[in-house]
């Protein structure tokens, strides 16, 4: 854009100073100096010679102040020169626009292929591709307890699924169809399946001996120097020993620990005698716990303490009474 003209030079060049807000567009800018023009001629008609003043009351006032009629040609020749620069301006933000929609892509290759496959995934019909069957674990061997674990009265569904395969392919409209009420208890062992599926267990899930329900715990002692002993709980088959089985065979499961010198402590752990512990599947072992309302709920609340006062209060009268 031209440059603006110093402060000291605004009346004696006759360029006037210019808001950057003032200027919505050219065309706006000529009208209101056209406008001016005409007034000056007029009132120059009447006394030649004569400074002419002229006040713009528009709240974004180009010009206030004195002015003449070469000031006014000034303003015009600006104006001129901002039509031809607006005009630049346009053309070089089409021109930007248009480079950032037709750049060539700099995207990462793998971020790409990663970004095609999600989209043949998001296009796929997921019907055509079978639900994972996990296998089942030493803990959790059958159906039967599968449904044990997890809790909320689904053990008495256990008749309705003949296979583990079948547990893990029905479909909610089937699990519907076999009878499987609430809906809530129907999302509960879907989201239990996926669990499964990826591996993602209750206590107990990653024990590698167990017989009949039942899995034994023993502390495992380690010296790490003269005077540090680590100790940790292993789990290993029923009547044998720590010394009986090489270290590799011995597996660490989570959600234990030692306390003290022999106890073990965690979920479902019940001490045995001559040190160690036993864990059994129970009732409710993986069960996510649900909320009980106190006083109807957050949203009955304050009306069912409101009713109880009212009911205390008229037993209280009646009784005075």
């Amino acid at each position: 854009m031209p440059e603006e003209p110093h402060k000291s030079n605004f009346r004696r060049s006759g360029h006037f100073k210019i808001p950057a807000r003032a200027l919505e567009s050219s065309k706006t800018f000529q009208a209101r100096i056209s406008i001016y023009e005409t007034r000056a001629q007029e009132q120059l008609a009447k006394a030649p010679g004569v400074v002419v003043s002229c006040h713009d009351h528009h709240p974004q006032s180009l010009t206030r102040g004195k002015f003449t009629i070469g000031a006014i040609a000034a303003l015009r020749t600006y104006a001129s020169k901002l039509t031809r620069v607006s005009a630049i301006m346009k053309s070089l933000r089409i021109q930007s626009a248009l480079g950032l929609l037709f750049r060539p892509c700099t995207a990462n290759p793998i971020i790409a292929s990663s970004l095609k496959a999600q989209t043949r995934w998001a296009h796929s019909n997921k019907s055509t591709q079978p639900p994972t069957i996990p296998a089942t674990t030493p803990f959790v061997p059958d159906v039967e307890t599968f449904l044990t674990l997890i809790g909320r009265d689904l053990k008495q569904h256990a008749s309705k699924f003949p296979t583990w395969d079948a547990l893990f392919t029905l479909t909610t409209d089937q699990l519907r169809e076999l009878g499987l009420e609430p809906p809530r208890s129907r999302k509960y062992l879907l989201r239990w399946r996926q669990r499964f599926r990826e591996g993602r267990f209750g206590i107990g899930g990653d024990l590698k001996y167990v017989e009949n329900g039942a899995a034994s715990l023993k502390v495992l002692e380690t010296e790490k120097n003269p005077i540090l002993t680590l100790r940790h709980v292993v789990n290993l088959p029923a009547g044998k020993r720590v010394e009986d089985l090489p270290r590799e065979e011995l597996a660490r499961p989570r959600g234990f620990k030692v306390k003290g010198v022999r106890t073990i402590v965690g979920p479902y752990a019940l001490p045995t005698e001559g040190g160690g512990a036993t864990i059994k599947v129970t009732e409710g072992m993986w069960e996510d716990k649900r909320g009980h309302k106190v006083d109807g709920g957050e949203r009955r609340q304050a009306e069912v303490r409101f009713k109880r006062r009212v009911a205390e209060r008229k037993a209280l009268r009646e009784k005075q009474h």
